[in-house]
């Protein structure tokens, strides 16, 4: 049986038991917790906790449910416990420049490693060549090169000792050492040579040749103190700069004694300078080999290229990369211009996200994410290999063959938060296996949450929280019992509150504009009132152009009287920002024939699947209800009139369904009264989608025609718990102006609309025939007689159709959001 609705089931009022005691928001503690998430809380709790690897997280959720707001406040108020991870630097490469080297330090020692490393090159450069201006290395340095005089000098007074026994002195030259024989004292010259007797010819040659052999030998041996002597003089340099070296590298090295790491580098660093003493002592002995930076600034391999530093930090980080590109990710290495032609070294190493992240959390929006080339890849790859590999794209690809960078990986411990609308989820997951092994907990944000006392304080909570963070007004009682009602017919459920914290975060904004424009204290719930009105106010123009073409009649809706084969159904436009009820007229003609029900919107390709689903249904329905009287034998059309855009959902079958019946029963429907509802083959009416905004759309009209007191809207009874009208409407059915009806099943609304009563078959199998379903009977074993008559006669299949009664058409559907 049919019921009208009280003024108290269609609307939920936020009750004081609702509330609590409190009167304003400043009176309440603030939100410590996310709000009706429990099940992503769980899950976030547990993907956070577990150590093992692949256990990342994918948070999925609509946009505006406060995921990303939500789950890093959550994720700070965990990472403050967590301890703070390294810091991590990049140094030269002693052995090898184009692999810079990784060093790991403690948290805040990365920047004080760099400023220490760069006050001991400036020392080394100030105190090297000091210690070489000194008195003491000038001495030592002559005592050297005297003592490898004496050797040489004494080397060279041997040789003459021995040319002078073999009648021979020896003279150096620029060119070498010359042999000169001596005859009687005198050195004796080529001509004179010449004319000496062959025998004593042959006699000096062969004196010479014996010490020349000598002289041979000598040469080695002064080549080699030569060389003792420069080796003796670099080690005496060594010896002196290593000194001054111990002196100042003493401090660091036992400031750093607990890092291994460090003090390799420190030790290498210290070889390096004493092997690059001319380039300290301000000489420069040749050109230095190695990369091109070194003859730019040969001091930058010195340096500390500090890549993360967590020194300001407090806990593990919580890192949200917001435009998740290749190189914001896993890091760069950058480039300078120098004479037309780029360089690079360590220097120019810079961190990703992954870098900043490590050891902590790392947020990333993964639509964002797709929309960059080769991002999730790198994602991918560095948690498969736990370890940031930075490179260049054109590298990876095999596309470079320059001489680059190849730093030294960088180890990886963190947990990666994906976030994004539930549907990218199952695209991962059905389709690249990487993904179910990298991101097994999926945590999982709804857009409702239940109504109660506890989450009603969790919403003023929240409203506190922004008040505060955003510096508005707060909120007294009413303004909260406002906002939660909104809440509920955002949820469209009675006993639900909607989790789209941005919108509703909006309404609390624009609420607390028009409170500090009256110049209040607090928001109240006339502020919220306002906020809301004006919100729709700004984006329904094309709302009330459609309620005035139908208030003058362009557009056919009728809300008074009665007509056959018509009936006003309710459609439901999106616009995005808003949504609004349509009132749609819907007709239906019927004649003999055998085509069956036709959807004039599918032949004409308006409708959808889904509306063209409910229409297949209604033929199930009248071959189940009236298979007794006949086969089936009708022609039908169902329109919606004025339609001249797609038609998509099932919400206007009922209303489709009652046309029908009024058609084949001659019986005139109801115009006061607008139908929805999806029906399936056994005559029962389903809930649909936009509920809400149907009634109010019909009710607009009524108004702007007149309210008579007995127009109303027809509604499954499923949907009762969905009803949260506006004040105005509720104040209309308060007062019997506008009225609600909950039905069941065909039979109750047809007997609303028709106000003739549906009928059930009796003992003998039948209708009675004063019912509508009597009616309808009759006229179908009427139309089964005309065609069977018309076959015996040789008509042929083609079967004139005629219209009955108000042979008219009708409108649109419901919404495709059912």
């Amino acid at each position: 049986m049919a019921r009208r609705a009280t003024a108290e089931e269609v609307r939920a009022i936020c009750t004081e038991e609702e509330l609590g005691s409190w009167l304003k928001t400043d009176e309440i503690e603030p939100l410590e917790s996310i709000i009706g998430q429990e099940r992503a809380v769980k899950a976030l709790e547990f993907g956070l906790e577990i150590e093992d690897q692949g256990f990342n997280i994918f948070v999925a959720g609509l946009p505006g449910t406060g995921r990303t707001t939500a789950v890093k406040n959550f994720l700070e108020n965990i990472a403050k416990t967590k301890p703070t991870p390294s810091d991590w630097c990049y140094v030269y490469n002693f052995r090898d420049p184009y692999t810079p080297r990784a060093i790991e330090l403690p948290a805040g020692k990365g920047v004080e490693f760099a400023r220490d490393m760069k006050n001991f090159i400036a020392s080394a450069r100030r105190e090297i060549p000091r210690a070489f201006e000194s008195e003491e290395y000038a001495k030592k340095r002559e005592e050297t090169i005297e003592t490898f005089n004496a050797q040489r000098n004494r080397l060279f007074q041997e040789l003459n000792e021995r040319a002078s026994e073999a009648g021979f002195m020896i003279q150096p030259t620029p060119t070498g050492l010359f042999i000169i024989p001596v005859i009687d004292g005198e050195p004796i010259k080529d001509k004179d040579f010449a004319a000496l007797p062959r025998e004593q010819q042959e006699e000096i040659i062969r004196r010479r040749e014996e010490l020349e052999a000598e002289v041979a030998s000598t040469f080695r041996e002064l080549q080699n103190i030569e060389r003792m002597a420069h080796e003796a003089i670099r080690e005496l340099d060594r010896q002196v700069a290593d000194y001054v070296l111990g002196l100042l590298l003493k401090e660091m090295q036992e400031k750093y004694r607990s890092l291994p790491a460090v003090l390799n580098y420190l030790e290498a660093v210290k070889a390096d300078i004493l092997d690059n003493l001319a380039l300290f002592r301000g000489r420069a002995e040749g050109e230095r080999p190695g990369p091109p930076w070194h003859r730019e600034d040969p001091f930058r391999r010195y340096e500390v290229n500090v890549l993360v530093d967590n020194s300001e930090l407090q806990g593990a980080p919580v890192i949200v990369e917001y435009n998740p590109t290749y190189s914001n990710l896993v890091g760069r290495i950058e480039r300078e211009a120098v004479f037309g032609a780029l360089i690079t070294d360590f220097t120019m190493i810079r961190p990703g996200a992954l870098h900043r992240a490590n050891g902590g959390y790392l947020i990333i929006p993964v639509e964002e994410m797709v929309r960059n080339l080769f991002s999730w890849d790198g994602l991918k790859r560095a948690l498969r290999e736990g370890r940031v590999v930075i490179e260049d794209i054109s590298e990876r690809l095999g596309l470079l063959t320059t001489k680059t960078l190849q730093p030294e990986p960088i180890p990886l411990k963190l947990k990666v938060i994906l976030l994004g609308d539930p549907w990218l989820y199952y695209i991962f997951f059905h389709y690249d296996p990487d993904f179910q092994e990298l991101f097994k907990v999926k945590a999982e944000f709804g857009t409702r949450m239940d109504r109660t006392p506890e989450n009603v304080r969790k919403y003023a909570a929240f409203f506190r929280t922004l008040c505060e963070k955003e510096n508005l007004l707060h909120l007294d009682a009413s303004a909260v019992a406002k906002l939660v009602e909104y809440g509920s017919r955002l949820a469209e459920d009675q006993t639900k509150l909607a989790t789209r914290f941005s919108e509703i975060a909006d309404v609390v904004r624009e609420a607390c504009y028009y409170a500090r424009k009256e110049g209040a204290a607090y928001v109240s719930a006339c502020h919220v009132r306002q906020a809301i009105d004006a919100r729709f106010y700004r984006s329904n123009l094309i709302q009330e152009r459609i309620q005035e073409m139908i208030t003058r009649g362009f557009i056919k809706i009728e809300v008074t009287g009665a007509k056959v084969g018509q009936v006003n159904g309710l459609a439901v436009i999106d616009l995005g920002d808003i949504s609004f009820g349509r009132p749609q007229r819907i007709t239906a003609t019927v004649a003999a024939g055998k085509e069956g029900v036709i959807d004039i919107e599918r032949e004409a390709r308006l409708g959808g699947r889904i509306h063209t689903k409910g229409v297949l249904i209604l033929t199930g329905y009248l071959n189940e209800k009236y298979y007794r009287e006949a086969p089936l034998s009708l022609a039908a059309r169902l329109v919606f009139e004025q339609n001249y855009e797609g038609v998509e959902g099932d919400s206007a079958s009922s209303a489709e369904l009652y046309a029908l019946l009024s058609a084949l029963s001659g019986l005139p429907i109801k115009q006061n009264l607008a139908v929805t509802g999806s029906v399936n083959q056994k005559g029962e009416i389903q809930a649909v989608g936009g509920i809400n905004e149907k009634i109010e759309g019909f009710f607009d009209i009524c108004k702007a025609k007149g309210l008579t007191g007995d127009q109303g809207v027809i509604i499954p009874s499923a949907n009762k718990e969905n009803l949260m009208l506006r004040e105005d409407v509720v104040e209309a059915i308060k007062e019997g102006l506008f009225h609600i009806y909950f039905v069941d099943t065909v039979d109750e609304g047809i007997e609303l609309l028709t106000g003739v009563p549906a009928g059930e078959r009796g003992p003998d199998g039948k209708f009675p025939p004063d019912t509508v379903h009597g009616r309808v009977a009759a006229r179908l074993r009427e139309m089964a007689e005309q065609i069977n008559n018309l076959e015996e006669e040789g008509g042929g299949e083609e079967i004139l159709e005629g219209e009955n009664g108000n042979g008219e058409e009708d409108g649109e559907t419901d919404s495709a959001e059912d």
